[in-house]
């Protein structure tokens, strides 16, 4: 009950968490706090960083794509600068996705700037603005800030001054005042009366899909695990496991013990190995070359290890030490009992449990446990179901020549799957030898191979007994034979560019499909009118939109159509990365061209509005003069978030439609997203 308490805290602190991210702020202070008139004083700039997340830095192309910092002084006749802003040992990072050279701060950074003390009246203040960007889950933040110094005194002569000593104001930053939902809901609005910026309601803020993205993990992990048990090396173990507890006293709380203490001890295999897979290692290992293609050769080597051509096992010291133990009485013996079996099962169960923890290593750290978990709950239930009845042991099958072929198309499945790990490599190099069309042709030969082995057209090493010398083929072998070669069949339009969406996530994009003869040929979403700003902003893929939310609106209502919401950013390579991956997929583009009027709201776009546009916010209480403050604030203030890429489906009447949509490359969660979104337009209109 404990380890569910567990899960159950950790998936509520998730849910609970505010959306308003800050993981980056710069306080200032000077080098020292007694100054004369013509010195030269050295302000310090010091930025706190967040674990996982990173700032950009100075001394890089501006038009290569990431926002710099940008740290400015107000002008004043007591001072003037000496050179520029410096930063203090920052590292060189390189931008897989804008391609260039950039330089970032992890955890702290510091800044320098030098002025020349003129004036006894000595006056600083200054803002400070930059962006800070997560590699665990795609985000980036638009981050700024008011910057005060302590007291500084200033003593000297001026030209036109007495001598005397000024005290700098150190007056505080004004504390801003945060928005909850609530005042989310009924703040001030930036716009007309007819125009208030989305609606969230907060049932929608609540709903975390991470939490079903678990729950699913767990279901696979679960099916992983009753699969496991129809192995040569776990099946004939099943009646050995009955006989050890018939007869004993306590048979049938033995028998549960033993259950449990099996799930405990994969539990806390999966356990162990969290930290190692936790929130830093995700891009890494989602995205970086070297990880993939160890992962490629990790399922390859169970793969071939399932089709006979060796076998994996652990070394028999260890497993008879076990064994030796087990024979002891009481809960001890029992727990032996039950390592014993873990042990013995390993040359069967360790692939299929090496590929459960290769794919939780996607930066959750309580993914690994939960895998584990759901593995060995299916794993454990039968023997402790047949431990408690063993006349039930008369319901099941023979051991027999079927347990390998369940091997062995468990083999043939590792293949398959281990190319989606070389087709990331593929991507990250440009290689070209692994598109989409290449990698279903390898899953189509697959197929027809284990279609073939289930038909019993070839043998393969583990194949003895009387299986091998009698060809008929039972009605499920024939059954899982027509559904493989249905499967196959199912994926040969993929070769000429059908989207095969069940499998969008497990494929490489479309975009790397190099013949595509269904490649639609949608005309181009209409806009009702020009749209502002279409001279420097841009839509990817030649879509039509726009980048003003109050006039994107209008050509909605217009058109009668939902509003599909891109809050972006010049600088942000994770909304770049959406486009190219997700975006450019047909099924995708073609619901975006046909179902919505999309706006893009850049939220570090420096364009200055004319000064009848200006307001000041309700949030913080800064006038917002640019193109991008104010979709900032729109976001902030109306979506409590600050986190791009974001994405948010609204209906005629400015409600959100749907929980909103952040950074995930699976094509088919966005397309269940635009989906769904236009699923609950339609019924709001009714």
């Amino acid at each position: 009950m404990r380890f569910f308490s567990i899960i159950v805290l950790l998936f509520l602190s998730l849910a609970g968490s505010s959306q308003i991210l800050q993981p980056a702020s710069i306080t200032a202070s000077s080098a020292t706090s007694q100054v004369k008139v013509g010195d030269e004083l050295e302000l310090i700039f010091k930025a706190e960083i967040d674990k996982n997340w990173y700032i950009y830095s100075l001394g890089f192309d501006e038009e290569c794509g990431p926002i710099p910092i940008a740290i400015a002084l107000e002008k004043h006749p007591s001072f003037e600068l000496v050179g520029g802003v410096i930063a203090i040992n920052d590292k060189q990072k390189h931008d897989k996705i804008f391609d260039c050279d950039v330089r970032i701060f992890e955890g702290s950074g510091e800044f320098r700037q030098k002025i020349k003390v003129i004036g006894t009246d000595l006056v600083l203040r200054g803002t400070y603005e930059g962006q800070v960007c997560s590699e665990v889950d795609g985000k980036c933040v638009l981050f700024d800030g008011d910057l005060a110094f302590g007291k500084i005194t200033v003593s000297g002569k001026a030209k036109t001054d007495q001598i005397k000593t000024a005290v700098i104001d150190p007056t505080p930053v004004q504390e801003v005042v945060k928005d909850t939902v609530s005042n989310v809901l009924t703040s001030t609005p930036a716009y007309s009366e007819t125009v208030t910026g989305p609606i969230l309601d907060q049932a929608l803020i609540q709903e975390n899909p991470q939490q079903k993205s678990f729950i699913l993990f767990f279901l696979l992990a679960f099916v992983a695990g009753l699969a496991a048990l129809l192995t040569p090396c776990v099946f004939p173990m099943i009646p050995m496991t009955v006989s050890f507890f018939t007869g004993q006293q306590n048979s049938k709380f033995k028998a549960l013990m033993y259950g449990f203490f099996i799930v405990a001890i994969y539990t806390f295999i999966g356990a162990a190995l969290a930290p190692l897979m936790g929130p830093e290692t995700a891009n890494h290992l989602s995205t970086e070359w070297i990880p993939n293609l160890i992962f490629f050769a990790v399922f390859m080597i169970f793969g071939l290890s399932f089709l006979g051509l060796f076998e994996i096992t652990l070394p028999s010291s260890l497993v008879n030490a076990a064994d030796r133990q087990a024979d002891k009485g009481g809960l001890i013996g029992v727990f032996f009992m039950a390592f014993t079996i873990v042990l013995v099962s390993f040359s069967c169960t360790g692939p299929i449990v090496g590929s459960i923890l290769v794919s939780s290593a996607g930066g959750e750290f309580i993914k690994p446990i939960v895998g584990m978990f759901g593995f060995s709950l299916a794993f454990a239930i039968p023997f402790t179901l047949f431990a408690f009845f063993p006349s039930w042991l008369s319901t099941l099958p023979k051991s027999g020549g079927w347990l390998n072929s369940v091997k062995v198309v468990l083999g043939f499945l590792e293949i398959a799957l281990a190319f989606k790990f070389l087709s990331i490599a593929d991507q990250a190099f440009h290689w070209g030898i692994l598109d989409r069309e290449v990698n279903i042709a390898i899953w189509i030969v697959v197929g027809l191979f284990i279609g073939a082995y289930l038909m019993k057209w070839f043998l393969l090493p583990g194949d003895t007994g009387k299986d091998v010398e009698d060809k008929r083929i039972g009605i499920p072998r024939l059954s899982f034979a027509i559904i493989t070669f249905t499967f196959v069949v199912s994926l040969i339009p993929g070769m000429w560019g059908a989207p095969l969406k069940a499998l969008a996530g497990y494929l490489p994009p479309l975009y790397t499909h190099d013949f595509n003869l269904l490649a639609a040929a949608n005309a181009q979403n209409e806009t009702c009118d020009e749209a502002k700003y279409d001279d420097f902003l841009h839509l990817p893929h030649g879509l039509n939109g726009y980048f003003d939310y109050k006039q994107a609106l209008a050509c909605a209502r217009q058109q009668n159509k939902p509003l599909f919401i891109d809050f972006t950013g010049h600088g942000c390579t994770n909304c770049r990365e959406m486009e190219a991956v997700v975006w450019s997929d047909p099924q995708v583009l073609q619901r975006l061209q046909n179902d919505y009027v999309v706006v893009a709201l850049y939220v570090d776009d420096k364009t200055e509005l004319p000064e009848d546009e200006w307001y000041t916010s309700s949030y913080d209480n800064k006038v917002k003069k640019t193109i991008g403050k104010q979709n900032a604030d729109l976001q902030i203030r109306n979506l409590n978030n600050n986190a791009q890429p974001f994405y948010v489906l609204v209906g005629n009447d400015e409600k959100v439609l749907v929980t909103p949509y952040g950074y995930d490359r699976s094509v088919e969660g966005f397309v269940n997203f635009l989906e769904e979104g236009k699923k609950k337009y339609k019924e709001s209109k009714k």
